[in-house]
């Protein structure tokens, strides 16, 4: 998948540390997600509709150990 046009950003507080996730949601069906210590490494891309469930699941606890 070409993410050449993927806008990327990051939560503001996560500071500058390098050990951040990275986001782009303007694309077009798609949601890439990367880690921002290695940019031109693989992303992961979800739909729109398993970003949203993803998100949902993380804001209600879904994932606490």
């Amino acid at each position: 998948m070409n993410l050449e046009q993927a806008e990327w950003r990051k939560a503001t507080a996560s500071g500058d540390n390098g050990q951040c996730v990275e986001v782009a949601t303007n694309l077009p069906d798609v949601v890439a997600v990367r880690d921002s210590k290695h940019p031109n490494g693989s992303a992961l891309v979800f739909t729109h509709q398993e970003w949203r469930a993803f998100l949902h699941g993380a804001t209600h606890g879904e994932f606490n150990i």
